[in-house]
């Protein structure tokens, strides 16, 4: 999870370097992928399905809440981890980002837990 942070705060910060397709849409990918091991620490017993799907909405959720703009949010909005947890303007692009950058970790989420647990073994699970 902190490398990803520390990726997606170096792509912003470093935009200027990066090639414009990445400088455009590696931070809210990245973002979305922080969104999923979040949950991956919150809910260590769910599946990797689960955990996409609840990463996923969750980042629809904060995309569309930026088509609201009551004072208060956007009082929110206006600090430095405010604007990083709830970002700014809805943008349509945003939501395809949240899905590639889901789909990554809970691909990368698959791959660590094979190597964990075995070739075909699922997330461990209290079922």
């Amino acid at each position: 999870m902190l490398t990803t942070v520390a990726l997606g705060l170096a792509s912003r910060r470093f935009a200027a370097a990066l090639p414009g397709f990445v400088a455009a849409y590696a931070g809210d990918a990245l973002w979305a992928a922080m969104v999923f091991w979040l949950a991956a620490a919150a809910f260590p017993r769910a599946g990797t399905a689960r955990l996409a799907a609840g990463a996923l909405a969750l980042s629809v959720a904060v995309e569309v809440s930026q088509l609201h703009h009551a004072p208060w949010i956007d009082a929110v909005r206006a600090t430095r981890p405010g604007a990083l947890v709830l970002g700014h303007g809805f943008l349509w692009s945003d939501l395809a980002c949240y899905a590639v950058g889901v789909g990554a970790a809970a691909l990368l989420d698959r791959v660590l837990l094979a190597r964990a647990f075995g070739r075909s073994a699922p997330r461990p699970s209290t079922a």
